[in-house]
């Protein structure tokens, strides 16, 4: 898991999320809306089952999730969203943006003025998304269940792997089992830290100074806190020492 992953996951349990937890909820829905528009039936449809589990781990209420697939199906009145994707560098560190906008033109004028406020510009598309690979990502608190019961359950439901990292357990599917595997994880009374399809990188940038992660962090957070952004994943991986100095800070 990158180090971006781990701090993350920091953030999600100190509930520095909270706060954003509206702004989450919409963005969920964003992608709840797209998904249903090829079904809303989540059976026949796994690209929606794979949100629906997303925002499952998310807390989002359900009442929410069923409106969001009711208007991406045509069921309720609601926005026409378009997918977005720029790709992009800092300080030695890849990064690829994902996005949900109603208006592409406002949407690529706001990240690129982002970008730009940091010193950086889009990268030549394709150049970093070679460098990422499309899976499935569950992130389970080590305390809460034991290994050998967690390997089982999700290697049976069609998991590729499973790894402890620190005190937590890092679960990896192809996108095509995340529902699966998600749900199998669920139905075991089992609570996620996070589950969702992710991109994850081929080759991390290992990060050892404090200064260049907080430069890199900042950089991501306000690329996520924009309404057009939904995903920002990079292959940033901060030096364990390093993290535990973010973390006493965060």
């Amino acid at each position: 898991m990158s180090g971006h992953s781990k701090w993350k996951t920091i953030q999600h349990k100190k509930g520095a999320a909270d706060a954003k937890r509206g702004k989450v909820f919409s963005k969920l829905s964003k992608e709840l809306m797209v998904a249903a528009r090829k079904g809303s039936d989540p059976s026949a449809n796994p690209t929606l089952r794979a949100v629906i589990q997303k925002a499952k781990s998310a807390n989002m209420p359900s009442d929410n999730v069923t409106r969001a697939i009711k208007k991406g199906a045509g069921e309720l009145e609601g926005v026409i969203f378009e997918e977005i994707s720029y790709e992009g560098f800092i300080n030695g560190v890849a990064l690829i943006v994902q996005g949900l906008t109603d208006n592409k033109n406002r949407a690529a004028a706001e990240i690129r003025h982002i970008f730009t406020r940091h010193g950086t510009d889009f990268a030549v598309s394709g150049s970093v998304m070679r460098q990422f690979v499309r899976k499935g990502q569950i992130i389970v608190d080590a305390a809460t269940v034991e290994e050998d019961k967690l390997m089982e359950i999700v290697l049976n439901a069609g998991a590729e792997d499973m790894v402890k990292e620190g005190d937590e357990y890092n679960i990896t599917t192809d996108p095509a089992s995340f529902a699966d595997v998600s749900e199998a994880v669920e139905k075991a009374g089992i609570k996620p830290i996070s589950a969702e399809v992710s991109l994850i990188p081929l080759a991390p940038a290992k990060i050892a100074e404090k200064a260049k992660a907080e430069k890199v962090l900042r950089f991501v957070a306000d690329l996520e806190d924009s309404d057009d952004v939904q995903n920002v994943y990079t292959n940033m991986d901060i030096d364990d020492a390093v993290l535990k100095e973010l973390e006493k800070s965060a």
